[in-house]
């Protein structure tokens, strides 16, 4: 099921709502993970616009909630706009609020990002069947591993050049890992261990998502395969 809300807004478009949260991430002395608040945010950013796009939506304003105190706030927006940059976004707006009565022990940042999606329906579950195929691509990766390992994160570039093929279907991994992900993408299959076949762990988390589910028909294989390049690794084709 994917982390959204959807609403309505005419016949003809809904307004896509996306978020993610950190905490004990950042610059502070008790911090559990010490990172830029630049690097906060640009992960903060990265999960809930892959979220918002997976949905079919055209992003449009970020709202952005800092605990970090004052000083943290040009950071953070500089992660945000180094998202935007890599995904090409113009005009996307930036707002939000700072806790500046009082300072917390250690950091935490709250992101939404808003998009304009055509139609008003939902986002369905998915038929699988023998046509099938199920990729992740980029390495499932939390906490420090994002860092000393980014190179085996998904680019979010190439989310976006694999989201926007036709006949995909994506979804991005969060913290209860790719399997769960996965079984919430169906609604005629329910996998298990034994159903996947890859050296990936299909149940660790993948943090700021740094994995991506992609489903999509034999006949698009090929194509995904060369664009992923070392990033690719399947999961499962149609039985």
């Amino acid at each position: 099921m994917r982390d959204v809300l959807i609403f309505p807004v005419s016949s003809e478009e809904s307004i896509v709502v996306a978020s993610d949260n950190s905490g004990a991430i950042g610059e502070k002395d008790q911090d559990a993970v010490k990172v830029s608040y630049e690097t906060v945010a640009y992960y903060s950013f990265r999960v809930a616009v892959m979220e918002c796009l997976s949905a079919g939506a055209e992003p449009f304003a970020v709202i952005l909630q800092n605990f970090c105190g004052d000083g943290a706030w040009e950071g953070l927006v500089k992660g945000i706009k180094r998202g935007v940059g890599e995904l090409g976004i113009g005009d996307l707006e930036i707002s939000g609020s700072t806790e500046s009565n009082f300072a917390l022990q250690q950091s935490a940042v709250g992101l939404s990002v808003l998009g304009k999606k055509k139609g008003n329906g939902g986002t369905e579950k998915i038929v699988y069947n023998d046509q099938t195929v199920i990729a992740v691509i980029g390495s499932p990766l939390v906490g420090e591993e994002v860092i000393r390992r980014e190179s085996e994160a998904a680019p979010l570039k190439l989310f976006q050049e694999v989201n926007s093929l036709g006949d995909v279907v994506t979804l991005p991994v969060g913290s209860k890992g790719i399997l769960a992900e996965l079984n919430g993408l169906f609604f005629s299959k329910v996998f298990s261990d034994m159903d996947l076949n890859t050296d990936l762990d299909i149940h660790k988390s993948a943090g700021p998502s740094t994995c991506f589910i992609a489903v999509f028909p034999q006949e698009n294989a090929e194509e995904i395969r060369l664009l992923a390049g070392s990033y690719f690794y399947l999961l499962a084709e149609g039985f």
